[in-house]
């Protein structure tokens, strides 16, 4: 309430003259625009250049078609927001400086600069699309977003990046090319929703982020889908990661997450990696075709998995610890693609628990070369001695009540084109300079 009548006064406090200026392209002509421009003012971009960089000082709105295009001749950020209440809408804006040290980048919103709205842009060819560096509550919606191509993955910018800025919603966006589609680092209360990354390092990629939401968003033929690092109280919802190199979704010192109705599938190395991350609720989730399905290790304590689906990955489960782990909840556990079950009562629950890692998968996990002796005899007595002498499992993970029917998530019929162009495109490796196993590389 208090803060839906600060943002009420703060629009009466705005003059009842505002005008609409149509600003002629032109070397100066925005510039010169914003410096007469009164708090409120609209101003009317047209097809052409604009030669920038420019720094918006005072609470107006910047209108223009695709062709009206705000170019920064390679110096530094392209329009630098400074006030609150600033209105970016329609145009391109391309031609960032390329100091990465710097931020340079096709927008920036500062500190103090609140509630700024940037919207169905076109950015193109700048280190950072959007760097939202301290605004509370901004809105980036709807824009069009596409990196630099250098050969060095590592040394481009981020689609979106966003620090310090609590209440930011990044919605509706296609990010394509750069680094990190959506970067977020020490902020909290973010919603990142609905939008579409392709051929990024990360598609998200957290930091220090805390109660916040990444829902909706799909993620296509990047290195890694969804990073969830040293954040708590993260929700991670109904998201797609299809053909994604390393992981689908990572929980590495994440905390207190809610994890449900994602999909991943295409082949990446791990579906899910959980490391060091406790009391995460993991439900309702399909991981399929991955070589791993779950990474579990570090000794990530009292999470529960339950309602998930492990489908046709090579590797259920790879379980790296002593204890013994439950993965079912209140008589409800997950479906396993290996598991051969009956279900005599018609329950929807296998009679039989399943137990997706024993002694051979921990000897074939730390010693690779044994994988030469995965069909010999010697395995497969100790895989019979286990089964009939339970006591001689190793600490692992048992799902005591095992899914008989797998969950089904959509695929739109767009997306599943998108996937199905990109599919293979990890078997020939690549020369990025990336180790994402390396979790102190960010």
């Amino acid at each position: 309430m208090r803060r839906a009548l600060t943002i009420a006064l703060a629009g009466l406090a705005l003059p009842l003259w505002a005008a609409e200026v149509e600003v002629a392209a032109g070397p100066g002509a925005l510039a010169e625009a914003i410096a007469a421009a009164a708090p409120g003012d609209v101003l009317l971009l047209t097809d052409g250049a604009y030669p920038g960089p420019v720094i918006i000082d005072r609470p107006i709105t910047l209108r223009g078609p695709r062709g009206a295009v705000v170019d920064g001749t390679g110096q530094g950020t392209v329009i630098t927001i400074a006030a609150p209440d600033v209105v970016l809408e329609g145009f391109t804006v391309t031609g960032s400086g390329k100091a990465n040290e710097d931020l340079d980048a096709g927008v920036k919103i500062l500190k103090g600069a609140d509630r700024a709205r940037v919207t169905g842009l076109y950015l193109t060819d700048n280190m950072h699309g959007v760097d939202v560096h301290g605004g509370r509550d901004a809105q980036v919606t709807g824009n069009v977003i596409e990196g630099r191509q250098n050969p060095r993955m590592n040394e481009r910018g981020n689609g979106v990046y966003v620090w310090n800025s609590p209440g930011t919603v990044v919605e509706g966006n296609t990010i394509r090319w750069g680094r990190d589609g959506i970067f977020s680092n020490a902020s909290r209360k973010g919603t990142y929703r609905n939008n579409t990354f392709r051929d990024l390092r990360f598609a998200v990629h957290y930091m220090y982020t805390h109660d916040s939401e990444v829902s909706g968003n799909i993620s296509i033929g990047n290195h890694l889908g969804f990073a969830i690092m040293f954040s708590d109280r993260v929700v991670v919802k109904d998201n797609l990661s299809l053909v994604d190199r390393e992981h689908g979704l990572m929980l590495n010192y994440a905390n207190d997450a809610d994890v449900s109705g994602n999909l991943v599938r295409g082949g990446a190395k791990k579906c899910l990696f959980i490391y060091n991350a406790h009391k995460n609720l993991i439900f309702d989730n399909r991981f399929e075709g991955c070589e791993i399905g779950i990474h579990f290790t570090a000794g990530s304590e009292r999470n529960v998995l339950t309602g998930n689906t492990f489908l046709g990955n090579r590797e259920q489960v790879k379980y790296v610890g002593t204890r013994q782990v439950e993965w079912s909840f209140e008589g409800k556990g997950n479906y396993w693609s290996d598991h051969a079950s009956y279900d005599l009562n018609g329950d929807g629950i296998a009679d039989g628990v399943f137990r997706p890692n024993d002694l051979m998968d921990h000897i074939l996990w730390s010693q690779p070369a044994a994988r030469l002796l995965t069909g010999s005899p010697a395995v497969q007595l100790v895989r019979w001695s286990q089964s009939s002498f339970p006591a001689m499992l190793p600490g692992g993970v048992t799902d005591s009540h095992p899914l008989m029917q797998p969950l089904t998530i959509s695929v739109p019929a767009a997306t599943a084109e998108a996937e199905a162009a990109v599919a293979g495109r990890w078997e020939k490796g690549t020369t990025d300079d990336l180790d994402l196993d390396d979790l102190g590389t960010h």
